[in-house]
């Protein structure tokens, strides 16, 4: 079973996360909710408190398949200062496991050099933190190991396009014809 971590930070945009996780979880993937914050209780950017499922300190980022990173703000900012979290990103792109990152979040990909060369979106007005990137507007985009959002109007892409890389084409359109979604 594939196993994806979200990680969530104070100040992170709700939905784009739980959207996500939503249809994730719906395919049968093993998603945790982890707290970058020290605390299990996360406050949204909208007022929205949430319970991760776990601290970052009590899990193994090595050993899930997707790390995903939610956007938001100021929650992308302090998912972007969590050393181990970037360690944990940094270490997944050198092995070549998935990284997701939605709306503001792809900056925190582009200010580590994860990024450069390749194609990739993210929320309007981020575009100049994505260093060396051949920036497009579609809604999600997939370039080797790592996926971009452009925002929350395009979550349940993400979710399917990661159901899709996890578990192919048609497990992502079975769960999209399940939710109402026209998908592609």
């Amino acid at each position: 079973m594939a196993k994806v971590y979200a990680f969530l930070a104070d100040g992170l945009e709700e939905v784009e996360c739980l959207a996500v996780v939503d249809v994730l979880r719906r395919s049968g993937v093993e998603v945790t909710l982890v707290s970058v914050t020290g605390d299990r209780k996360v406050i949204g950017s909208h007022g929205i408190e949430l319970v991760t499922d776990a601290l970052f300190d009590d899990v193994d980022p090595d050993v899930s398949d997707v790390l995903f990173l939610p956007g938001g703000m100021p929650g992308t900012n302090n998912l972007k200062a969590h050393k181990g979290l970037r360690a944990a990103v940094e270490c997944a792109n050198k092995q070549g496991r998935r990284i997701a990152a939605i709306c503001a979040a792809p900056s925190i990909l582009g200010s580590m050099g994860l990024l450069k060369g390749r194609t990739a979106t993210c929320y309007p007005g981020f575009e100049d933190q994505l260093t060396g990137v051949s920036y497009t507007s579609q809604g999600v985009v997939t370039d080797g190991n790592i996926t971009t959002g452009r925002g929350l109007g395009f979550a349940l892409d993400m979710g399917l396009e990661l159901i899709r890389l996890l578990q192919g084409p048609q497990q992502a359109q079975k769960i999209a014809a399940a939710i109402q979604y026209n998908w592609k």
